[in-house]
């Protein structure tokens, strides 16, 4: 039995009273009793018997399905992704089911339905004596072959009694059906455009695998029309009567996606992501289950949505880090996808302008077939980049005189304007001009940042908050704001272009859906003429009448302490840059920066993002990292810094005693923001050539880990495949 705990191990129970071994079913949700508690568990095993001795083994209390929860290609899934991540089995299927399922609500979502009876159409006709409910109800139940509680509800009580004596006079017949379906109110579709030569291709090359397993890598530049060939490939897999399944990074980009999906479908679709309240989301789990929805959209935790006729999943914006759960099971939902598509016979797509180095080195070697979209679609080009050396020309408030005149000459011309800076607020620290203090985060190693609307100093990291002090508490001198955020630049731009309307698009001005659908409808309707964001704005976003795209600060990034911090921030380069000239209209784009020599900025505008990927996957083999080896990270965190160090010191010298097979063993030492939200943090890095030897290891250590009596006082977990190693 797999049981939401983070002990990493089954537990055995008997059968519920009365309850043969031979009719449980693998897959199935039992209730347990679990210490003092009653839990639910999931059944993973049936067996004659059982290593623990009889007289303490309990028995379950009850069997909640009749058929398993998850089908067996997604229960063996969450199985192989527990084994793989080395985390605990049963908070791996808590990860997997909705809410509410876990808590205990019916696996399928039935209804009762009315329908009159042959004698009751007969015999009610010639009844003389009704009373007024009696005949309302007639009047409903003739209104359609069967009727629900919503028909008869508003009639009162009255009605339900004359209900029940209908059904023992045998007028009125009662059945239950499976009220999971879903509908689509959508009715109208948009017709399909032409193709280019590059779109047809590759859209025909997924199609002919729709019959088996195939990894594909659709590598288009920015408004190529990834999304169109993911459209026309759904088309022949929903016409063959199969689903699609399409994973998202983030929430913002749902509700263009569902636009999108919705102009060229009518069938019933499902969406799935953090923001939906859980019935919602238990209903969208059981449409896809059932098959009533033949396209499933959702984020990084919908890789586990049972399908019922899998025809082929689509991770839009595979590089995207956020398919990496961060905390507790820390899975790889684009790594999945690539399993779940193997395990089910079907194709699996992944897109992106900026494919992951990994994703890349595997296409160069086969393992994925490479599709590529070398061009923009329609009459659209690639915008021209220009670099803006900082230390030759003045700026204000981070904008650079060049950018200025640049933004100006696009809005005469009738074009949009986006501003890019990766870092929310007023400004990242305020500073005393006397004696160098910058306001600091009572509880990590970092600076608080200014919110000048809301007053507030907010830690990024932890979220902590305070007011905004009138001088300098050390030796109150006046505190000036240093550096910019998207909320300065804001208020820049607004002084900068009077009466030109300006949007904000980040975590401080978009809390939820309907925020984030709100501001892009200024967008696209042209309300807005400016935007400012961060990095929400590069994720996926059409906006057809941006021009000019100013990337602020383009040495965020290029000095970063993470192996991976290079290719993170050009790929957050090229997408934003990808938001200009996506129309007829010729896009520009500006990169601020004080390095323009920088190899990374000049390989990326002399050659692109794939002669950027090129040598850095050079660097990476030269230097070990992945994707030519693999990574564990243990990870520990506790209030005290000795605890820490002398529980991740333990447990190197547990390793160290077993086996390495070619690995190495990296630290222990600090995180690169040692103390955050009051606790330090530490790490220490598994790394080597083989990835069975890194898991052999694993299965080994972390039992001795378990054991140790320094991890009683912190908190720890293990990181496979982590995207940070900083």
């Amino acid at each position: 039995m797999a049981i939401d705990t983070p002990l990493r191990k089954l537990f055995d129970y008997l059968p519920p009273a009365g309850t043969d071994l031979e009719s449980l079913q693998v897959g199935t949700r039992l209730r347990v009793p679990f210490g003092r508690q009653t839990v639910l568990g999931i059944l993973t095993e049936v067996a004659n018997h059982s290593e623990v001795p009889a007289n303490k083994l309990r028995c379950a209390l009850e069997i909640l399905d009749t058929e398993p929860v998850l089908d067996a290609a997604c229960f063996e899934l969450v199985r192989w992704a527990a084994q793989y991540y080395h985390h605990p089995i049963g908070e791996a299927f808590a990860a997997a089911l909705p809410t509410l399922l876990r808590q205990g609500r019916p696996l399928t979502a039935t209804e009762l339905r009315w329908g009159l009876s042959d004698s009751g159409r007969t015999e009610s006709l010639a009844t003389p004596r009704l009373g007024k409910r009696q005949i309302e109800l007639l009047a409903i139940l003739r209104s359609a072959a069967t009727v629900g509680a919503d028909a008869i509800s508003p009639l009162g009580s009255g009605g339900h009694a004359a209900l029940r004596g209908f059904i023992e006079r045998g007028w009125v017949l009662e059945s239950t059906i499976d009220a999971s379906d879903i509908s689509n109110p959508y009715n109208e579709i948009s017709p399909s455009p032409t193709l280019n030569a590059a779109q047809s291709l590759a859209v025909d090359e997924i199609c002919e695998s729709l019959n088996q397993f195939q990894p594909f890598l659709l590598y288009g530049v920015t408004g190529s029309g990834k999304t169109e060939v993911y459209l026309q490939a759904i088309a022949k897999v929903l016409a063959r009567g199969d689903q699609a399944l399409v994973l998202v990074p983030e929430i913002a980009l749902t509700p263009q996606a569902i636009a999108r999906f919705r102009q060229r479908f009518t069938v019933p679709l499902a969406v799935l992501h953090s923001a939906m309240t859980d019935l919602e989301r238990l209903k969208m789990w059981r449409a896809a289950r059932n098959g009533s929805a033949p396209l499933i959209i959702g984020t990084r935790s919908a890789i586990f949505v049972p399908l019922a006729r899998p025809g082929i999943i689509i991770v839009d914006e595979e590089h995207d880090g956020s398919y990496k759960q961060q905390e507790g099971f820390r899975y790889s939902a684009r790594d999945l996808a690539i399993l779940r598509a193997q395990r089910s016979g079907i194709p699996v797509v992944l897109g992106s302008a900026t494919p992951a180095l990994e994703s890349l080195h595997a296409a160069n070697m086969s393992r994925y077939k490479k599709l590529v979209l070398p061009q923009r679609a329609g009459a659209a080009v690639q915008p021209h980049i220009s670099i803006i050396d900082l230390k030759l020309h003045e700026s204000r408030q981070g904008i650079a005189t060049p950018s200025v005149l640049a933004i100006e000459r696009h809005l005469q011309a009738g074009g949009q304007v986006l501003i890019y800076l990766n870092r929310r607020g007023f400004a990242p620290a305020l500073y005393c001009t006397g004696c160098g203090w910058t306001a600091p985060c009572p509880q990590c190693d970092a600076r608080l940042t200014l919110h000048l609307k809301s007053h507030e100093l907010t830690c990024h990291h932890c979220g902590a908050r305070q007011a905004v002090p009138y001088a300098c508490p050390a030796c109150a001198t006046e505190l000036k704001p240093m550096g910019q955020g998207t909320e300065r630049v804001e208020d820049t731009l607004d002084e900068l272009f009077k009466g030109v309307p300006v949007v904000r698009i980040d975590r401080d001005t978009i809390t939820n859906r309907d925020e984030i659908e709100a501001a892009l409808d200024r967008v696209h309707t042209g309300d807005a003429r400016i935007l400012v964001g961060t990095q929400m704005l590069t994720k996926g976003h059409d906006f057809p009448n941006v021009t000019l795209v100013v990337i602020l600060n383009a040495d965020q990034g290029l000095f970063g302490t993470d192996f991976r911090a290079s290719e993170r921030l050009a790929q957050n380069i090229v997408q934003v840059a990808g938001r200009a000239g996506r129309a007829s209209r010729p896009g520009e784009v500006l990169v601020q920066t004080a390095c323009p020599e920088h190899p990374l900025l000049v390989s990326l505008l002399q050659s692109g993002y794939e002669g950027f990927a090129e040598t850095a996957l050079l660097e990476r083999s030269n230097a070990g990292w992945p994707p030519y080896s693999r990574l564990a990270l243990l990870r520990a965190d506790a209030p005290q810094k000795d605890s820490v160090m002398a529980f991740l010191s333990a447990a190197c010298a547990e390793a160290q005693r077993l086996p390495l097979r070619d690995l190495r063993l990296l630290g222990p030492a600090p995180a690169a923001m040692e103390r955050r939200a009051g606790r330090y943090r530490a790490q220490l890095l598994l790394e080597g050539p083989d990835r069975g030897a890194l898991h052999q290891l694993l299965r080994e250590w972390l039992p001795l880990i378990e054991t140790l009596k320094e991890a009683r006082k912190i908190r720890w977990s293990v990181d496979v495949d982590p995207l940070e190693t900083s």
